[in-house]
């Protein structure tokens, strides 16, 4: 047996309820939502110490935000295989993707809103008493409703949370970001420790041979007490020095442990040579590249949601219409369910207007307009701090590198010094203080040009993490080769 929801309908209402349903469909299509949220960020025209290419897209077209794996310019097998745990274990991550999961099943709530519903119904009801026998009746019914999305309010809403998902995606990658670049700048100082306790052990070993020497000379009597005094203290400082810079190894290692999401006293990193090399910065960086910033990109987003809301604040002025269709049948036996007399349906059509609201749907849309200004200043403000930051981390590199080869010069000629100034204590031609003040001169240009080679790996770092990722544009149709070679 065929059941219909919907009673036959003579030739003649034909088509005005054909008429009826195209202009709800029409309807449905509506939206209030203002068709372009905002003008295009302005990006400059150039860099003060990098020129960028030309070009500003939107963030909905470079939502590459994870593709590149930027710390492979290190070629350090250790750091990559870190990093790859890091996306597994760090809890910063999951927390970040189970708020994406959030963000994309309220997206899948909004959606259902512009389907029909339907729904079912079967009850059984029995009675009785002492006076008389029992009795019953069951009953099964069926409905279906439907409010139409006539001035675009769901619509809006969908593409508001949609929105919504775009800034949580960036979320993510911005908390993937900010912990690879954790990782990186602590890995970079965990390497710069070995590193530096590697020389002062060069350095220790050097100054027991210069106490063992100064020793010797005071046995003999040819230099006083004090120069024994004196070289004794030098050892004894530098010794102090390594044990501070352990110290600050283990609290990098144990700040790897937390990005990788385990305890510290479980993890533990091999000393292993340091590659302070830096890599190459192109001539040229594209200025999309700020847009796949996560943060700019969710402000960006979040310019979108705001817009949107915009529509779903001004539907309210409009009635709503909603449909609803039933269909039940009920009898004192199941058989009775399913025969034809016992039918019963029903249709209705509600059309339901606000009259009186003491303005608060005005304030609404007031409200929602302003939340789109604050939006767009947010995006602007964020997109300025990412060219500040831009310039900041370039700035930094050319100086770095500048002032790095200044106090490479002088390490060495500090080394040199420190070895004459020992022949001539040796040779009984000057005081052991003037050696003294020569190895701490030599010490002191070593150390300060190992902080600044570590500097230029973590400024790397900073350009990577402003740039949102590095400085290829995987979208981009044609980039340039980019410079790869570390230095």
């Amino acid at each position: 047996m065929k059941i219909s929801l919907v009673p036959d309908i003579p030739p003649r209402q034909a088509p005005r309820r054909l008429l009826l349903l195209a202009a709800i469909g029409l309807l449905s299509a509506c939206s209030f939502a203002p068709h372009t949220a905002m003008e295009p960020m302005p990006v400059p025209m150039h860099w003060k110490h990098a020129a960028p290419a030309a070009g500003w897209v939107s963030a909905s077209e470079a939502r590459a935000w994870s593709q590149g794996q930027w710390w492979l310019l290190w070629d350090d097998p250790v750091l990559h295989a870190l990093v790859q745990r890091v996306e597994l274990n760090n809890q910063n991550l999951k927390a970040a993707a189970a708020n994406l999961a959030q963000a994309q099943a309220l997206l899948r709530q909004q959606q259902a809103e512009l389907w029909p519903a339907l729904g079912g119904q079967l009850g059984q009801q029995r009675s009785g008493g002492d006076d008389r026998s029992a009795s019953g009746s069951d009953s099964l019914s069926l409905n279906a409703s439907w409010a139409p999305d006539l001035w675009g309010r769901v619509g809006n809403a969908v593409s508001a949370q949609a929105a919504s998902v775009q800034a949580s995606e960036a979320d993510l990658a911005g908390a993937r970001l900010n912990a690879q670049a954790s990782l990186a700048t602590a890995y970079f100082a965990l390497r710069a420790a070995d590193a530096e306790i590697a020389l002062l052990d060069d350095i220790i070993v050097g100054y027991e041979r210069s106490a063992r020497i100064t020793q010797n000379r005071y046995d003999v009597g040819v230099v006083p007490r004090t120069d024994t005094f004196q070289a004794q203290s030098t050892l004894q400082n530098a010794r102090a020095t390594r044990v501070a810079l352990q110290r600050g190894r283990a609290a990098y290692e144990h700040a790897i442990a937390l990005l990788l999401g385990e305890a510290p006293a479980g993890f533990a990193l091999p000393v292993a040579s340091w590659a302070s090399g830096v890599p190459a910065v192109p001539p040229q960086l594209p200025a999309p590249l700020l847009l796949r910033r996560p943060d700019v990109a969710g402000n960006e987003r979040a310019v979108t949601a705001a817009n949107a809301q915009i529509g779903v604040a001004r539907s309210a002025y409009f009635p709503n219409l909603s449909l609803s269709a039933s269909l039940g049948a009920g009898g004192a036996h199941l058989a009775d369910l399913v025969s034809a007399p016992s039918l019963l349906w029903s249709l209705g059509l509600t059309l339901a207007q606000n009259i009186f609201d003491a303005g608060a749907r005005e304030a609404r849309v007031e409200q929602s307009l302003a939340a789109r200004e604050a939006a767009v200043a947010r995006y602007r403000q964020s997109a300025l701090a990412a060219m500040k930051e831009v310039e900041d981390q370039l700035s930094a590199l050319a100086t770095l590198a500048a002032q790095t080869e200044h106090v490479r010069a002088a390490a060495d000629a500090a080394e040199r010094i420190e070895q004459q100034q020992l022949n001539r204590y040796q040779a009984g031609l000057s005081s052991y203080t003037e050696v003294v003040t020569a190895q701490a001169s030599a010490l002191s240009a070593r150390r300060n040009l190992l902080q600044l080679q570590l500097q230029r790996q973590q400024a790397a770092v900073g350009l990577i993490q402003a740039l949102g990722g590095g400085w290829e544009a995987p979208w981009a149709a044609s980039s340039p080769a980019v410079e790869t070679a570390v230095r």
